[in-house]
């Protein structure tokens, strides 16, 4: 049988593997988002507002403990993906001036939005920051985008999570609402992964993010724009939403329903993903993630590798590629999610591949 994580807390084990895999995957993509979707729903940001704490225990130390072979299969797995240690990476190419590729969390956890010493200095030194999307800093330039194609964030052909979802599923996420104060049908004909964006998150970072606190990206790119840099996007809301949107309608329902059942578990998720990078363990995320989750494995994977693929893999293309002309100027310091760096395909190979000596910092 799997690790048992804070057995105070109700727990869902009778779950399979690929329930609480795709919880996470679905929490994580959707951090940047509705960071934006808060800048444009909620209040204005609160002067030295304190954080709310996270109260999630990282399973870590737990699996570790109680479970060292599933520890062990976790930490093989996570060694095998290349460039799978570290957040900041100095990119170099002959003739022009060296720069920075460093990967974020998109949270308020001030552990997080304080960057390191390397992490400052290559900050410092540029002349051009990069972020994923620029559309954080214009809440109201992202709405009239969101506007402009409803398409992308609510049903348009008569459909409504009415229609999705049966009775009890629709109970589950009503009942997730009305705790947070949602009214039903004032969300009834969102797609489902803008649902989830508002739920995904423990209630600590929903709280911060409604009062108004920066996340990591948010506050890289509000301290370029004060300091004169070159503030530069790689992709819009748009195409994000875009991307989401192109993914099957039962993988977003069936998420949204995951994602509300392991509510419980969604804190020490957070703090699990939250621990490993601030270590650089990027790599090992989900593998330590899976390890502790319900022994009940499920082939069926092909939800999951859908939104690997659309989500992560191919947005790594779009990201170096439209990288490529600002390292061409040198001097760029580009931050991105932490997850799109690792992997055979992931920016760092990808930059490689294209000519770049890219090399481990921290």
């Amino acid at each position: 049988m799997r690790l048992s994580v804070n057995d105070h807390r109700p727990m869902y084990f009778t779950f399979r593997l690929r329930d609480v895999v795709t919880a996470f995957a679905l929490a994580f993509p959707y951090l940047l988002l509705f960071a934006l979707i808060s800048a444009m729903l909620f209040a204005p940001r609160v002067a030295n507002a304190a954080p709310v704490a996270c109260e999630g225990k990282s399973l870590v130390q737990s699996l570790k403990t109680e479970s060292p072979e599933r520890y062990a299969e976790a930490i093989a797995e996570g060694e095998a993906i290349p460039n799978g240690h570290g957040k900041l990476w100095r990119i170099e190419k002959a003739g022009t001036d060296p720069s920075f590729l460093f990967g974020t969390m998109h949270v308020t956890d001030p552990r997080v939005t304080k960057m390191s010493a390397p992490a400052e200095k290559a900050f410092d030194g540029s002349r051009t920051v990069v972020i994923e999307t620029i559309d954080i800093l214009d809440p109201q330039k992202a709405q009239l985008a969101l506007l402009g194609k409803p398409e992308l964030t609510m049903f348009t052909d008569g459909s409504s999570l009415d229609t999705l979802l049966d009775e009890n599923e629709l109970e589950l996420v009503k009942s997730e609402l009305d705790r947070r104060g949602i009214p039903l049908p004032l969300v009834a004909r969102m797609k489902p992964w803008m649902i989830a964006g508002m739920i995904a998150l423990p209630d600590c970072e929903t709280l911060n993010k409604q009062a108004g606190l920066a996340f990591l990206d948010q506050k890289i790119a509000e301290r370029a724009k004060a300091e004169g840099k070159d503030l530069k996007g790689l992709e819009s809301i748009g195409e994000q939403l875009e991307a989401m949107n192109s993914l099957p309608m039962e993988f977003h329902v069936q998420g949204l329903v995951e994602t509300i059942k392991l509510g419980d578990l969604m804190p020490d998720i957070m703090a699990t993903m939250t621990d490993l990078y601030l270590q650089g363990d990027i790599a090992m995320i989900m593998p330590v993630i899976t390890a502790a989750s319900p022994e009940d494995l499920d082939e069926e994977a092909e939800g999951y590798a859908q939104f690997e693929d659309r989500i992560i893999r191919m947005r790594n293309h779009v990201m170096a590629e439209r990288a490529a002309p600002i390292l061409e100027d040198g001097a760029a310091f580009i931050a991105v999610g932490a997850l799109h760096l690792p992997g055979k395909e992931g920016v760092v190979a990808l930059l490689r591949k294209d000519g770049y000596e890219v090399t481990l910092v921290e």
